[in-house]
């Protein structure tokens, strides 16, 4: 079944863009184009496209208020063009929360330096949200209660995301693809509770759907929240400023974007700088974090399995390392190297994943000690620290 798509932008020469990359791929059919928000809102419950392809600013009615129309009346995946400025940041994460899946940079030269490379991942972004908007409609057909939240968002750095030289992986998401083992049980017993009641730690690795999935681990946490806590978010660096602000907001906990010699330091949350890389360090009896400029080999900036790593070879408490939503199998070495360490490793179940990409790769890799849906990580990360 091809995903039908609907492309909406006030620019001829880019809807023409756009066509001709999607059409490429006989599994992606491009059912109509808009020239505004307004007319994207009625052509969406016209033609009921399985995907809608949007930009912010357009004339008569703005690519925001149009997302929040449509979530409103007929709820379909949405990806956003946005601009890697820091007005381009704020419109894309009001975006998000009015509703839109994910985002992907105008220029693509922004994506990657190779052109074809671009191309590519804009088709399977567009493939990957339809498989999620489908899925939803699934269960929903089939009466299962689907917990979502208000904005299901994503943000991954895509100009991070492909790997330079190298094809982009594929990201094993199908439910058919799961190990035949029973994932771990939600409940928090008395014995998780036991076990991880030494932690010290919390870090948690996220992509695309990370924005709303991270809101909603953090909110949960009190002001006095008793853990200092590591956050790597695939996302470019343009973003991370305003998307630490916007958690700060509204977390009780402290949020910011790490700078070079922050402490690690209880109820605070620092959010690895995007385009580059975090990593602990020990100076003295504290720790720190240091901000490095990221690896050009490296396929994500900031990664979570530098970060992760890291804190296996410097941080001498134990970790609870927190797999949420994302594409691909970042974050897989880095649990790996923690669980060798004495870890506890949890990963988001597939139901509540945007893409069940990463938490797919911990959980097959047998590193996961539990398996939760979004809205009982939070409780359950109180419960055992």
């Amino acid at each position: 079944m091809s995903v039908r798509v609907l492309v909406v932008d006030d620019s001829r020469f880019f809807r023409k863009r756009i066509e001709e990359i999607l059409k490429v791929d006989s599994g992606i059919e491009i059912v109509g184009f808009a020239v505004n928000g307004k007319e994207a809102v009625e052509m969406a419950a016209e033609l009921k496209p399985d995907v809608i392809t949007m930009d912010v600013e357009m004339p008569v009615m703005d690519g925001i208020t149009a997302v929040r129309m449509i979530m409103k009346r007929r709820p379909v995946p949405i990806l956003m063009f946005s601009s890697l400025t820091t007005d381009g940041a704020q419109s894309t994460l009001d975006a998000l929360d009015a509703g839109a899946l994910d985002f992907i940079p105008k220029r693509f030269e922004d994506i990657s330096s190779n052109s074809d490379e671009a191309k590519l991942l804009l088709r399977r972004r567009v493939k990957e949200i339809a498989r999620r908007g489908r899925a939803i409609n699934m269960r929903i057909r089939h009466g299962a209660v689907v917990a979502r939240p208000a904005s299901t968002a994503a943000a991954e750095s895509p100009s991070s995301m492909v790997p330079r030289n190298k094809p982009i992986p594929r990201v094993p998401i199908r439910s058919h693809d799961l190990p035949k083992q029973t994932p771990p049980t939600a409940t928090f017993s008395r014995a998780h509770a036991s076990e991880a009641a030494d932690i010290k730690l919390l870090a948690i690795g996220t992509s695309t759907g990370g924005p709303v999935a991270l809101q909603n681990v953090l909110t949960a946490l009190p002001a006095n929240f008793s853990l200092p806590i590591l956050m790597v978010q695939h996302m470019p660096g343009t973003f991370t400023p305003a998307f630490a602000q916007r958690l700060n907001q509204v977390c009780a906990i402290t949020v910011k974007e790490a700078q070079e010699g922050d402490l690690l330091q209880p109820g605070v949350a620092l959010l690895a700088p995007g385009g580059m890389q975090m990593r602990v360090a020990r100076r003295g009896s504290q720790y720190i974090v240091k901000v490095e400029d990221g690896d050009p080999q490296l396929n994500y900036k900031p990664s979570v399995d530098v970060t992760f790593a890291s804190i296996a070879a410097n941080f001498s408490g134990r970790t609870l390392g927190v797999i949420l939503t994302g594409m691909g199998a970042d974050g897989r070495e880095g649990c790996r190297a923690l669980k060798q360490k004495k870890a506890e490793i949890w990963a988001q179940d597939e139901k509540s994943s945007v893409v069940y990409g990463m938490p797919f790769a911990v959980f097959e890799a047998g590193l996961t000690n539990r398996v939760l849906p979004l809205t009982e990580i939070g409780p359950a990360i109180l419960q055992g620290v």
